[in-house]
């Protein structure tokens, strides 16, 4: 067998699959209602995203991907609502930056749509319009995240 061949069987094929996702945490607060309910509806919506990652072997992870979404109409808080959206994942023989892009990028684009559905229906149940949030750009995110890191290294 010459060295290549052998090089490429020994070379993990890259492997990414999903385990579970699961509502991790979600809570709903409607601080002015029913007072809320008598005014005319014109929110302004405020969108909060976060990631986080924690390693649960060598090539399983958790993602949850935390959106706190806050609607004040008239300057009253209508509601708050927030979703930990969760996800366990199989991330294996990727090199660092792949693996980095798969956890920070893919996996929360795919644990989006889930927490988006969650909102809506805790929304829904409170009797407001569902919000139908855009969809997110995850992959840009993560590419600015990693200028904003290389910049901050840059500096010290």
């Amino acid at each position: 067998m010459p060295d290549n061949e052998q090089a490429a069987q020994q070379q993990p094929q890259p492997q990414f699959s999903i385990q579970r996702i699961y509502v991790k945490d979600a809570s709903l607060e409607t601080p002015n209602s029913p007072q809320i309910f008598t005014k005319e509806w014109k929110p302004e919506i405020n969108l909060e995203m976060n990631t986080r990652t924690t390693p649960l072997s060598d090539e399983h992870f958790e993602v949850v991907l935390t959106l706190t979404v806050t609607a004040k109409n008239e300057e009253e808080t209508a509601f708050l609502v927030e979703v930990q959206q969760g996800g366990i994942f199989l991330v294996a023989g990727m090199n660092e930056q792949e693996s980095g892009h798969a956890l920070g990028a893919f996996c929360p684009s795919i644990l989006f749509p889930y927490a988006r559905e969650a909102i809506d229906t805790m929304v829904t149940k409170a009797s407001f319009p569902p919000l139908m949030l855009a969809p997110v750009n995850f992959d840009a995110l993560y590419a600015q995240q990693l200028q904003q890191r290389a910049a901050q290294e840059n500096q010290h």
